[in-house]
């Protein structure tokens, strides 16, 4: 009998799959490699969308400032136009496009058009000089161009009133006198001038903004204590009659003190008034204007790489730094900046301290049950509530009820015209805040429920009562997750624009709802007063100008603006969780 070797087995690696006999081999799909792919490429097409979003507004909102060229056009029906191009495209003309265009060069320009696949290129030129002409920009097809040129001598003026202009200057004047004639003489003759100009209207624009305004608020002051005194003991009574004596003693001073401010501001003007710019417009018509009026000017084809450089960041100071003219269309947007940061920090010291002590109570002290239950499921489908029917909510209670109670029991002499009963920051913070409460609520209680349990038995163990434990062990351990709440409430509350249009933003805002004061705490607190916001400026810019194609520009300046903002805030929101979280390593929240 012959025996032989058995033949041993092949080895199967162990984490190779086992196929059963008569079954088909396993898919693809059961080791999840679609849905990686899936996962992952929507991921990617999230991040491109926002990253393509953000480059776009960086790359439009970066370029609204730097200096463009002046083109001087001539068209083929006769028009001459002078001033930069604002915007380029492709476009399809149709059939009325070309009646403007004279007999002889309209059968041209539709047959250039047609072998272009019925396509043509038109320009949005910046031309100003809207006290002028009647318009701000203009658009010219290529088929209308006869002859397009650079000017040396175009100036490209910025003014406190009626936008931009574009001219070439002929002459400067001193009261009747010509210094200068020419447009290289009457340049140099503005230069030497402009910048005392400026200093003198700044000094108008100061003493009309401060001096007349403290003037008049000390007036209104006392008539409202005289009001208050007749309210509260009549207008027979002794004290009303000794406060009226000395309210016109008051006004008397008031008055003469109004008087010489405005003395020194007609002094002024007057001073300002004797020097004036000639321009001549591309049409042929003639200009005079006042140098004070001018906030910037430049020979915009003269410029080189630094000074235009230096128009850039000049532009970008006045707008961080300036108030808005030419209905918001012009200038700056300080007060919106200002506007938002205060109610963007009020906002979250109102909404932390509210949202931790519920959250401490839903999840610390509450018995579980259907009730509590209850209130979450409340609290996170308040979370999905329309932030308007926010500002409904806010206009109603907190204006029309709460502050119009304040009205009547502190502030009865100001009545009928209402000092809380109105939208106001307080009252916009109010609101925000209820807006950004769940996310808070939410946010805590996740960071408390991950506070581990052996650390609240230890402290009760050592003899520590609940809110000991709760204020030495667990709220510290649960900041970080607190700070997260507020970070997305900030995220959140600074962009909101619907309920601020109902309780307090304002297209024009110029008195700051916080400002120095010359009397003791040096700062004057205004919580009443209407503000504005950066939100509400882009609305306003892109759907309230004039011309809401050409003020796209300043629309992604300020919408950079607003991202900066807010990023901002929470990145210093994000260093101190970062802080926090090094302290008490304990989980992750």
């Amino acid at each position: 009998m012959t025996l032989t070797a058995e033949k041993p087995a092949a080895q199967v690696p162990e984490s190779a799959p086992r196929r059963r006999p008569g079954r088909r081999p396993t898919s693809i799909g059961a080791f999840g490699e679609p849905m990686l792919w899936l996962t992952g490429g929507a991921l990617a097409t999230a991040l491109v969308m926002i990253v393509g979003l953000l480059a776009l507004v960086v790359h439009q909102g970066t370029s609204t400032f730097w200096p463009a060229a002046a083109w001087r056009i001539a068209t083929v029906d006769g028009r001459i136009l002078l001033g930069e191009v604002a915007v380029r495209e492709t476009y399809r003309p149709e059939a009325m496009a070309f009646e403007r265009l004279p007999e002889a060069q309209r059968a041209q320009a539709q047959a250039a058009v047609e072998t272009q696949d019925g396509e043509s290129v038109r320009e949005m030129l910046r031309t100003g000089n809207f006290d002028v002409s009647g318009t701000h920009f203009t658009w010219v097809s290529d088929f209308e161009v006869a002859a397009r040129a650079r000017p040396e001598w175009a100036i490209v003026v910025e003014r406190l009133a009626w936008g931009r202009f574009y001219g070439e200057p002929s002459e400067f004047r001193i009261g009747a006198e010509s210094v200068g004639r020419g447009a290289a003489e009457a340049w140099a003759r503005f230069q030497d001038h402009h910048a005392a100009c400026r200093q003198r209207q700044a000094r108008v624009r100061e003493l009309e903004t401060h001096a007349i305004g403290a003037v008049n608020a000390e007036l209104e002051a006392a008539r409202l204590a005289l009001r208050r005194i007749e309210l509260r003991e009549g207008r027979t009574s002794p004290a009303y009659a000794a406060a009226e004596a000395a309210g016109r003693r008051e006004e008397a001073a008031l008055r003469a003190r109004f008087t010489q401010i405005e003395g020194e501001i007609r002094a002024l003007n007057q001073e300002n008034d004797r020097f004036l710019i000639v321009f001549g417009t591309a049409d042929g018509q003639t200009v005079e204007m006042k140098v004070a009026e001018i906030v910037r000017a430049y020979p915009a084809n003269q410029l080189s790489w630094a000074e235009r450089a230096g128009v850039y960041f000049s532009r970008w100071a006045e707008f961080l730094a300036a108030e808005p003219r030419e209905a918001n269309s012009e200038g700056g947007v300080f007060p919106a900046i200002f506007g938002t940061v205060v109610m963007t920090l009020l906002m979250s010291l109102l909404v932390v301290p509210f949202g931790v002590l519920a959250a401490l109570y839903l999840r610390e002290y509450a018995k579980q049950g259907l009730l509590v239950s209850g209130v979450r499921i409340a609290v996170n489908n308040l979370a999905g509530v329309p932030s308007i029917v926010f500002g409904v909510f806010g206009l109603g209670f907190f204006c029309y009820i709460v502050g119009a109670t304040i009205d009547d029991l502190f502030h009865a002499e100001r009545l009928p015209n209402p000092t809380y009963g109105r939208g106001g920051l307080m009252w916009a913070s109010f609101t925000l805040a209820l807006l950004t409460l769940p996310v808070v609520i939410v946010a805590t209680e996740e960071a408390l429920a991950a506070v581990p349990g052996s650390m609240r038995e230890g402290s009760y163990a050592c003899g520590a009562t609940k809110w000991q434990t709760i204020r030495r062990i667990v709220l510290p351990r649960a900041m970080p997750g607190v700070m997260t709440g507020m970070i997305l409430a900030i995220a959140r509350g600074a962009g909101e624009v619907a309920p601020l249009m109902l309780v307090g933003a304002v297209k024009l805002a110029p008195e700051l709802p916080v400002e120095l004061s010359s009397a003791f705490p040096f700062l004057s607190v205004h919580p009443e007063r209407s503000f504005m916001h950066l939100g509400f400026h882009i609305y306003d810019l892109g759907f309230q100008s004039q011309n809401s194609e050409a003020a796209k520009p300043m629309v992604y300046t300020t919408t950079l603006l607003l991202i900066a903002l807010i990023v901002v805030l929470n990145v210093a929101a994000i260093w101190v969780r970062g802080r926090l979280r090094r302290k008490f390593q304990v989980g992750h929240f």
